[in-house]
C-alpha cells in the first residue's frame, strides 16, 4: 500500500483526505461561505461526499502525491477544515486553497495549515510556483494569501464559470 505524506504543526495534523472524511467534506462544502465564495458543488449527502473524494481528490493524490488535506486539531482530534494543493482546471500550475468549518474560523488554523503546505510544496514536492484564486469579495481569503506571501498578479475566470477571480502567486526562493 502506498503511503502519502502527512504534515504536522504545533496544533494541527494535516492528512490526505480519504473516504472516512466524507462527513467533513459534506459539512464543509455546504457551509454558507464555501457556497458563496467557492461555489455549490451539489453534494447533498455524505455518500455524495464520499463519491466526490473518490472521483476528485484521490486521483490527484495518486497522480501527484498531494491533493486535498483534512485539518485535525491535535488537542481533541476534531476535524476543523481542509487545505490543499490542487491541479485545478483553468489555473496554470498548482493552486493552494483552504477552508474551515464556520465555528473554527478566526483561530489561525487556515494560516497554520496553508503555511505548512506551502513549505511542503517548495521543499518536499519540488513545486516552484504556487498560485491561488479567490473571489474579489472574499477579503479574509485575500488577507490570508498575502500573509502567506502570495501577491495578487491579476484576474482569471475558470472554465465554465462567470465570476472573475483574483489570481495570486508566489515563487520559491
Amino acid at each position: 500500500m502506498i503511503t502519502y505524506k502527512e504534515f504536522e504543526t504545533e496544533r494541527l495534523l494535516i492528512t490526505p483526505t480519504i473516504e472516512q472524511d466524507a462527513e467533513l467534506i459534506y459539512e464543509m462544502m455546504n457551509s454558507p461561505k464555501f457556497i458563496q465564495y467557492v461555489g455549490n458543488r451539489n453534494i447533498n449527502s455524505i455518500s455524495e461526499a464520499k463519491k466526490y473524494i473518490l472521483d476528485k481528490m484521490l486521483p490527484q493524490l495518486k497522480n501527484f502525491g498531494y491533493s486535498n488535506y483534512t485539518i485535525t486539531r491535535k488537542s481533541d482530534t476534531i476535524k476543523v477544515g481542509i487545505c490543499g494543493l490542487y491541479d485545478r482546471d483553468g489555473v496554470k500550475g498548482i493552486d493552494i486553497g483552504f477552508g474551515l468549518l464556520p465555528k473554527y474560523e478566526g483561530k489561525g488554523y487556515a494560516f497554520e495549515s496553508a503555511n505548512r503546505l506551502k513549505e511542503a510544496a517548495f521543499n518536499e514536492f519540488g513545486i516552484t510556483v504556487i498560485n491561488a484564486i479567490t473571489s474579489k469579495h472574499n477579503i479574509a481569503s485575500q488577507k490570508l494569501l498575502e500573509k502567506l506571501g502570495l501577491e495578487c498578479v491579476g484576474t482569471t475566470i475558470l472554465p465554465n464559470e462567470a465570476e472573475e477571480l483574483f489570481l495570486y502567486k508566489i515563487t520559491s526562493q
